[in-house]
């Protein structure tokens, strides 16, 4: 009995460890005054070249459609309406930052 609780409970974490593995994370750091450029990727250190990040107003216009390029990076001219930045993996895998939570130089 114990063994069988061993070998669930193995499972169990070995499971749980691959689920979050590759959650998406996303960073914004305004580079100057008017240039904002943010990194995304997965939680496991892996990169995201390809994947959409969009700059969307608080009126839910893309304001600037994108993709991460080859180094996982966008680089985009701070928009001067208020704003935040959905970075989509996928469905269910979003990351939203709010012009707020983004680094000032």
């Amino acid at each position: 009995m114990i063994d069988l609780i061993r070998q669930v409970s193995a499972a169990l974490l070995m499971f749980s460890a691959s689920a979050l593995a590759h959650n998406p994370i996303c960073e914004c750091k305004a580079i100057d005054a008017g240039q904002i450029k943010c990194t995304g990727g997965f939680s496991d250190g892996s990169g995201a070249p390809g994947v959409t990040l969009d700059v969307i107003g608080y009126d839910e216009t893309i304001l600037v459609p994108g993709r991460l390029g080859a180094d996982s990076t966008l680089t985009f001219k701070k928009p001067d309406t208020e704003f935040y930045v959905l970075f989509d993996v996928g469905p269910g895998h979003v990351v939203e930052i709010d012009q707020a939570d983004i680094q000032a130089p």
